[in-house]
């Protein structure tokens, strides 16, 4: 189909291409959540019914809207109504704590409230110490129309949508404008709200969607929370290029998901490294057909050398994007599938639209192979921290052209001779010991490749001696015998002798955040 000249030329945002993808494929299957589906004539429409009720509400441009639930349609249907009302959504995951979500509350200072029926005692708890005023509206079954969301009831509700109300309303917003806050932990201890505009956002995506070739024949499964970044722009990517979202609500059971990639016959899954630990762990993984399968996608954290290795094994013909990025900037960049093999720890350059930089400790460019500070330049990188000047003026620094900021993003890397990157390391997660630094993820990975290991963590403690003294935590795999002498022996033969751990625990598990990522500050409490 031929784009119209306001697609050719209007900066579009982020929920035109919903609306756009609605008028090109009206009846197609755009949502499967359990044993619902929903056509993108559907979610447009609703979405614009919930939008007018919002603004009913009394929702302004730029209000901040809190989404907080797990992965639902109506989760979906609320980022989407929340941008066509001209405000700014928050989507938080189910399982933070009570404390969190009142600062969050308080931080963000929220218009309205759309969450989950069972979070409602926390929501009511969080404004009991909140002077303002909250409109909330409960994800629930229940049938008030104007405080409850219920999509079978919001469905029927035709006559509410007032379509010059909302047509003035989506008249009057600028890609400029806030489009979401995402909460990330802060390095004080309270979450930090990174600021992302629809130019971000949409920057980002047709970045990502480019190199990962996505198109609309694509079927990409989401198991991933919708407050975490990545699988968030799951859904933003596959609404832009007229795709269909198969969401999960977690990757809990993975037999159900694999299931359901062969049902559907899924050709995306984005993943983290703990759910690609979890699927090599499933003994009867191949017998089922997978054959729709193109391509998993990977960031948060690298994946280990040796998981890559087994995971080709299984599925020679699967593409693997290995890739890196950071909520203040979305993504930054890729490896292409065809380097797998011949940059298995890398995680490739930088992204079509996307500019990074390795740098020293003043700010100049290093040599290859030199660690430095990871600078990222490029449209995708956020405006700001939510609330903090402060912390927004030591992440952005002078660049290299007259007025403009770049971003400082506190990651350790460096480039090889060709140009390809590899993550080191966090500044804050960089072990000093016996006068060396140690990348924890360097010597993850070296342990990972130890036949027996399923999955390892390690992390600095402090030592009288040593500075720091290194800890490493063990998940073996089933029926492994390995022992603490086996390890070290290990570690003698593949490891310069100050990266060896001084600690090792055997654990059942590693504790991971609702994002799928290993959480060293719960390691750190062991």
């Amino acid at each position: 189909m031929r784009q119209t000249i306001s697609e050719l030329f209007s900066p579009l945002l982020v929920h035109e291409y919903l609306t756009i993808s609605a008028s090109k494929y009206p009846d197609k299957i755009a949502l499967v959540f359990e044993d619902k589906k929903y056509s993108y004539k559907d979610l447009d429409n609703l979405s614009d019914l919930l939008a007018v009720r919002l603004i009913k509400l009394g929702v302004k441009r730029h209000d901040r809207i809190i989404i907080w639930g797990e992965n639902s349609p109506e989760v979906v249907i609320s980022i989407y109504a929340t941008l066509k009302a001209g405000a700014t959504f928050i989507v938080l995951n189910s399982l933070i704590k009570p404390p969190k979500f009142s600062y969050i509350v308080k931080d963000s200072e929220p218009k309205v409230i759309i969450a989950d029926d069972k979070l409602k005692d926390a929501v009511d708890i969080a404004l009991q110490d909140y002077d303002n005023f909250v409109s909330v509206i409960s994800i629930s079954n229940t049938a008030d129309k104007l405080y409850s969301l219920n999509l079978e009831e919001l469905k029927a509700s035709q006559i509410e949508k007032d379509f010059q109300l909302l047509s003035n309303r989506k008249k009057s917003i600028l890609d400029y404008d806030l489009a979401t806050l995402i909460y990330t932990s802060g390095s004080t201890g309270e979450p930090k709200g990174v600021m992302s505009s629809h130019f971000n956002m949409v920057s980002a995506a047709k970045s990502i969607i480019t190199y990962i070739k996505n198109t609309e024949r694509d079927i990409i499964i989401n198991v991933l929370p919708l407050s975490f970044d990545y699988g968030l722009y799951q859904v933003i990517m596959c609404f832009m290029y007229g795709g269909t979202i198969v969401l999960e609500k977690s990757f809990l059971f993975p037999v159900e998901i694999i299931k359901k990639i062969e049902k559907e016959k899924v050709t995306g899954f984005p993943i983290v490294p703990t759910i690609l630990a979890m699927l090599l762990k499933m003994e009867r993984v191949k017998d089922y057909n997978l054959t729709s399968l193109r391509y998993i996608s990977n960031t948060g954290a690298a994946l280990p050398v040796e998981h890559i290795k087994n995971f080709r094994n299984l599925f020679p013909d699967v593409q693997i994007f290995s890739m890196f990025g950071l909520t203040e900037c979305k993504r930054i960049a890729y490896l292409p599938p065809e380097d797998i093999d011949k940059k298995p720890g890398s995680v490739g350059k930088a992204m079509p639209n996307c500019e990074v930089f390795i740098v020293d400790e003043n700010g100049n460019e290093v040599e290859p192979n030199v660690v430095g500070e990871l600078v990222v330049r490029g449209s995708n990188v956020m405006r700001g921290y939510w609330n903090s000047e402060e912390l927004t003026n030591r992440t952005f620094r002078k660049g290299w052209m007259q007025q403009e900021k770049v971003l400082y993003t506190g990651d350790y890397f460096y480039k090889d001779e060709e140009g390809y990157l590899y993550f080191v390391g966090r500044k804050d997660d960089m072990i000093k010991t016996k006068g060396e630094r140690v990348s924890p993820k360097e010597l993850e990975n070296i342990l990972c490749s130890m036949e027996g290991i399923s999955e390892a963590a390690v992390i600095g403690i402090p030592d009288e001696i040593l500075g720091q003294a290194i800890k490493a935590f063990i998940v073996r795999k089933e029926n492994s015998q390995i022992s603490e002498i086996d390890i070290l022996k290990f570690c003698k033969e593949n490891v310069e002798i100050f990266m060896i751990p001084k600690i090792i625990v055997f654990v059942d598990s590693l504790p991971k955040n609702p994002n799928g990522k290993i959480d060293k500050k719960k390691l750190k409490e062991l």
